[in-house]
């Protein structure tokens, strides 16, 4: 088995964060693989709505809050792309979720040759010599199942983000969609398919996104918007509010007595979780108002309300929607049904097989982290089991999963593992199957 000082689980924007930094320590840079289970370099494609704006400052890039002096900066992706000018005239911290993509993919692009593209993980096992577990193997398959490789690594960063999230009982089906897969499933539509009616469940940014993209892409179309708000709510993305996110925010957050942590999390909930930009809310009032004079109504909101029914036919979706207020429940036949309910993270020790009863939890049954993300583990593993970007909210704060302190993470994680005293691995070769 070929040998890494490192093996990345997912590469999204975290461990694409992890690889440039590494890359960036020159004769110190450490062995690293990344797995990435899908075929090619993407981040939230169904979702890049061409006029949708980032919610965070390209400053907050990929290394420069790490490295300002980096060649990864989006500044200098700009200025590859004969655009910086340009943007600098636009007067905008905030480009567009489209441009970013691309320099994510810019990227990608440059540090390709330690990643292997459509492989998904199988399992990770332990690898022990006298009762110590200084290594582990990983093994990984490819997407036709022809091609299966096993590694080992003294380090596993897993970073494979968020899985969507359905209401209990709903099911993703051709009509039933989260707003995860939107433009692949608006592209398998044809021409003669628009949808008459379509219902957008949610009150955060994507749903009002996703309201507002459905509404302008089928002229003729009802649009409906369900959520269980008066209205949709705002972002703080005021400057105060705004240093929740700030490095030096994770080590007041960590080690904040558990009760103080639970409080941050809720007075600042409103600078993440089911808040719209107020851009994107006047935008949505202005149509609805210009709809009311010209006595043409397609942007309907039931507000103060919820789905309390659903049934899915290849002919359409019949759905039951009740006023949280009244009781009053009006039915509605639709074309599609787009649910805007967010993302979950997974427990990251469902990958780790038999290795996941070595993690340490808390008294509410969560994985441990230490400061510089590492899981904490029995003493018998000593090889290291670092997070990134998801199931770390509960010990690291608000950013944890978003991009703003991604850059700054690498380099702690980085610095983590070249503190562990060990010796150089010995190259081998690698088995494949």
């Amino acid at each position: 088995m070929e040998g890494f000082e490192l093996i990345g689980v997912g590469f999204g924007p975290s461990n694409l964060a992890l690889a440039i930094a590494a890359g960036e320590l020159g004769a110190a840079t450490p062995r690293q693989l990344f797995l990435e289970r899908q075929p090619r370099f993407g981040w939230h494609r169904g979702m890049l709505i061409e006029d949708a704006t980032m919610q965070v400052s390209f400053l907050k890039d990929l290394v420069t809050l790490r490295n300002p002096a980096s060649q990864f900066t989006f500044l200098n992706f700009l200025h590859q792309s004969g655009r910086l000018i340009d943007f600098i005239n636009n007067k905008t911290l905030f480009p567009l979720r489209v441009e970013f993509h691309d320099y994510l993919e810019w990227a990608a692009a440059q540090v390709e040759d330690v990643v292997h593209y459509d492989r998904t993980v199988e399992a990770v096992r332990p690898i022990t010599n006298d009762g110590v577990v200084g290594e582990f193997e990983v093994t990984s398959v490819s997407a036709d199942g022809s091609l299966r490789e096993t590694y080992r690594t003294r380090n596993l960063i897993l970073g494979t983000g968020l899985s969507p999230r359905l209401p209990e009982g709903v099911t993703a089906s051709d009509r039933v969609w989260h707003n995860r897969d939107l433009l692949d499933r608006i592209d398998q539509l044809g021409d003669d398919a628009a949808p008459r009616r379509v219902v957008v469940v949610g009150a955060g940014q994507s749903a009002a996104e996703v309201t507002g993209f459905l509404h302008e892409r089928f002229p003729t179309a009802e649009v409906c918007s369900v959520f269980s708000r008066f209205g949709y709510s705002p972002a703080d993305d005021s400057p105060f509010a705004n240093r929740v996110f700030d490095p030096a925010a994770v080590d007041e957050f960590y080690s904040a007595p558990e009760d103080v942590k639970q409080q941050l999390l809720g007075y600042h909930a409103n600078t993440n979780y089911s808040v719209v930009d107020t851009e994107v809310i006047q935008d949505l009032y202005r149509r609805s108002y210009r709809e009311r004079i010209v006595g043409k109504e397609r942007l309907r909101f039931f507000n103060v309300a919820r789905v309390i029914d659903l049934h899915d036919s290849p002919t359409g979706v019949s759905l039951t929607i009740e006023s949280l207020s009244t009781g009053q429940k009006t039915p509605l036949d639709a074309d599609l049904v787009v649910f805007c309910t967010g993302y979950t993270p997974g427990d990251p020790t469902d990958l780790l097989g038999d290795l996941g009863s070595e993690c340490r939890r808390d008294q509410a049954g969560r994985v441990r982290i230490g400061r510089d993300y590492r899981v904490v583990t029995t003493p018998t593993v000593r090889a290291g089991i670092y997070l990134q970007g998801g199931g770390t909210e509960h010990s690291h704060g608000l950013a944890s999963s978003l991009l703003s302190n991604i850059s700054v993470r690498a380099g702690e994680i980085l610095d983590s593992i070249r503190q562990q005293p060990v010796a150089p691995l010995r190259k081998a070769e690698h088995a494949v199957a």
